[in-house]
């Protein structure tokens, strides 16, 4: 007998290129669009109870392109379009800076997990890139990986989970790797 399956007790989501339309060094709420089936796969997770955040690189701080004001501008923005978020992470760093919360490193999704009192094991991550994907795995998490343009061809042939939108990706999450049809 094959053992039910277990949904996440959370789910993190980068943002750019994920959850919203990748607008590089974003500074301006009124840019914001979000991904195809963005609203749907957050609602799929809300009404089943399953915490959300966002666990997000923004290097533009740190490279003085951006402000933090301005990165918390358009995340409320985010938050105006998508709904609410149980967590929001941000690394402010620089590539160079020897952070530990820029992904791939484990940072932000620890730190998102023990602001939820979850477990990193019991949490999983969305993201188009390897680097969502790469933090997942160092902090012990699931990944699910959402390819777009600009996800390289190794990400997508690395990735243990591959998903062709958000909604399949959240199926999932939430009903095993044969979706709610199984």
């Amino acid at each position: 007998m094959t053992p039910a399956w277990t949904p996440p007790a959370a789910v993190l989501f980068d943002r750019d290129g994920t959850l919203v339309v990748d607008v590089p060094y974003c500074d301006d709420p009124a840019a914001v669009r979000p991904m195809p089936g963005a609203r749907r796969a957050l609602g799929m997770l809300r009404a089943s109870g399953i915490p959300v955040g966002v666990v997000s690189n923004q290097s533009g701080i740190g490279r003085g392109l951006l402000r933090r004001s301005d990165v918390d501008a358009v995340n409320r923005e985010v938050e105006r379009q998508l709904g609410p978020f149980a967590t929001w992470q941000v690394c402010p760093h620089a590539p160079g800076d020897g952070c530990a919360c820029r992904k791939p490193a484990p940072g932000m999704v620890l730190a998102a997990a023990a602001e939820l009192g979850v477990p990193a094991c019991r949490v999983a991550v969305i993201g188009d890139i390897g680097a969502d994907v790469g933090a997942a795995h160092a902090a012990g998490a699931v990944a699910v990986l959402v390819p777009t343009p600009v996800t390289r061809v190794e990400e997508i042939q690395a990735a243990p989970v591959v998903a062709p939108d958000l909604v399949r990706a959240v199926d999932h999450l939430m009903y095993g790797p044969f979706g709610a049809a199984a």
